[in-house]
């Protein structure tokens, strides 16, 4: 009896601690989706994905509004976080929580895609033949920013020009400060998506060319990452490693005349922004040279140089 009536006690609370009712959101569901777009907007695509996320779960929404929101995160971790895994989720999400959405052929199209970048080759193939249509994409939600270009039904945001644009490195960025210079931009970002649209209805992605192509260009991408992540645990300097460097190699920090005569030695103040790149130049070296031999050792690397013709 004692037995019974403790699991009946547990029992108890388990059902009380799940029916505790949850606290209303304070503010209007207009107002959290709108400040999942100011984060989008903001280039804060994590948070913004939390937000949409948040506007999806904590009010009460029709199920269209539902599958666009869900269609919206799966798009902000496919193509501006790179997280396949999670868009998978959520576009996955909207074929079978929401099968009557006019956004399942999307979504459709988006789980082949993420598929692919996993290299389940297999679920791809199975994907695709569950897919009834692979036409171009009908219907896309607005996503935050305002509509600047159509390809089709296919919408074109301010955000998605921006973003493109904020991957560019900083000195290529400011060629693109003014208005025509980006209207420039977005004729070649619209030429580049039909061509890449029409490539792949004539079916260029199984190219044996483009292949290899993608392979070379992935794993190259690969080992720089690789390189720069052991580079930045490996290479570290504080400003007194700085000052050694600077003090060990002072005829290299010196103000020359129009004939390469010294003038003058240049203090540490003067010279330590370039004796720190130098110093970080030698460290990266040397921390390759290092990680070169220890894979070496580790992979039983060999060369044979009398056989190199």
């Amino acid at each position: 009896m004692y037995k019974l009536f403790v699991t009946m006690m547990l029992f108890m609370l388990v059902v009380a601690g799940c029916s505790q009712p949850q606290h209303a959101p304070t503010i209007s569901a207009e107002k959290a989706r709108d400040f999942a777009n100011v984060l989008y907007n903001r280039q804060l695509y994590k948070q913004s994905a939390e937000q949409y996320d948040y506007y999806l779960n904590n009010y009460s929404l029709d199920e269209t509004e539902q599958a666009k929101v869900c269609y919206i995160i799966g798009d902000i971790y496919f193509e501006r976080l790179k997280d396949y895994e999670n868009a998978l989720a959520y576009y996955l999400r909207i074929k079978h929580l929401y099968s009557e959405s006019n956004l399942v052929d999307e979504a459709n199209k988006k789980i082949i895609a993420c598929l692919e970048r996993l290299e389940r080759s297999e679920d791809a193939v199975q994907a695709l033949e569950e897919t009834t249509t692979l036409e171009p994409e009908k219907i896309r939600p607005k996503r935050p920013g305002a509509v600047v270009a159509k390809i089709g039904k296919r919408e074109i945001t301010q955000g998605d020009i921006d973003f493109e644009i904020s991957q560019m490195p900083p000195y290529m960025q400011q060629q693109f400060n003014t208005h025509e210079k980006k209207l420039q931009f977005l004729k070649q970002y619209i030429l580049t998506e039909m061509l890449y649209d029409k490539a792949k209805r004539e079916r260029l992605d199984s190219s044996p060319d483009i292949i290899e192509a993608a392979f070379q260009a992935k794993k190259e991408i690969m080992v720089r990452h690789l390189v720069q992540q052991e580079l930045e645990e490996k290479v570290k300097i504080d400003e007194s490693d700085v000052e050694l460097y600077y003090n060990a190699n002072k005829d290299k920090y010196v103000e020359k005349d129009d004939k390469g005569n010294v003038k003058r030695q240049l203090s540490f103040d003067e010279a330590k922004h370039q004796a720190a790149r130098d110093l970080s130049i030698e460290r990266q070296q040397e921390a390759m040279e290092h990680m070169t031999e220890q894979l070496m050792t580790a992979e039983s690397a060999r060369i044979f140089e009398d056989k190199l013709q």
